[in-house]
């Protein structure tokens, strides 16, 4: 009977582990990465990234949330490369908007397995944020205010029609009142590095994203190679489709050693 109880003891700690530790354990016998970092875009903090957070960290995943200054691009950089340097294993690294022009710059870090792109930019080197928009519609929800310094605002009047007309009232209302400006003239930086060259790419393209006109989104996306999942959501699509923005995370921590480059 003694001999039973190591047994026993061992059936009842891997019993008593979590989903989440069972995922985790799973993923590194797998070689899935493990680790996603998350990097938001102009006019909003990584408090949005709430519920892909909720989402990920349940099915195992080691998530951290970049928060950028959006006072420069070179600013922005620093502060994603700072949380990748603290990883303790590869990465997922995953930008919104603004935030696919940093994660493409700094998404050379050695810690970064693959990129997803969350109806986001995604310039090439030697390239500006801005040039990706010639030659595509104009945007007219999508109204920004610059400010004497330079730094940009969404227009209140228009903040919910362009950024995030499938919230509510109250959840646009408190994005609206809570956006972080971003600096206009990073928008016109010339990128060094284009990590989509070395690092396998996934894109999600909110379908009625007001941000951006359509055809610019899949250009971009079809021009990285991405592999590209279209979900009915505005540009707020990290808040108002978390699931999908999640699972094509998680597809790219499954995938990205079949696809690296």
């Amino acid at each position: 009977m003694f001999k039973l109880i190591p047994a026993l003891l061992a059936a009842a700690l891997a019993a008593s582990l979590s989903p989440a530790a069972h995922a985790t354990d799973a993923a590194r016998d797998s070689g899935q990465v493990k680790n996603v970092v998350l990097v938001h875009g102009a006019f909003a903090d990584g408090s949005g990234w709430r519920p892909v957070y909720d989402d990920l960290t349940a099915r195992g995943y080691r998530v951290s949330i970049v928060q950028n200054p959006l006072t420069s691009l070179a600013d922005d950089v620093a502060a994603t490369r700072r949380v990748l340097d603290r990883q303790d294993g590869p990465a997922i690294l995953v930008g919104h908007s603004w935030g696919g022009t940093v994660i493409t710059e700094a998404g050379v870090h050695d810690k970064v397995a693959g990129l997803v792109y969350v109806s986001a930019l995604a310039p090439d080197a030697g390239e500006t944020t801005a040039q990706q928009y010639t030659g595509f519609a104009p945007t007219p929800e999508f109204v920004i205010e610059t400010s004497a310094d330079g730094f940009g605002f969404i227009s209140p009047a228009k903040f919910k029609a362009g950024f995030a007309h499938d919230t509510t009232d109250a959840d646009a209302a408190f994005l609206r009142d809570s956006q972080v400006p971003i600096n206009m003239s990073a928008f016109g930086t010339v990128l060094t590095n284009a990590a989509w060259r070395s690092k396998p790419s996934w894109a999600v393209i909110a379908t009625e994203d007001k941000a951006f006109d359509q055809a610019m989104l899949i250009h971009m996306a079809e021009r990285i190679e991405a592999r590209i999942t279209r979900v009915s959501a505005s540009h707020a699509v990290f808040m108002t489709q978390p699931k999908v923005v999640a699972d094509t995370i998680d597809r790219a921590a499954r995938e990205a050693t079949q696809y690296a480059k």
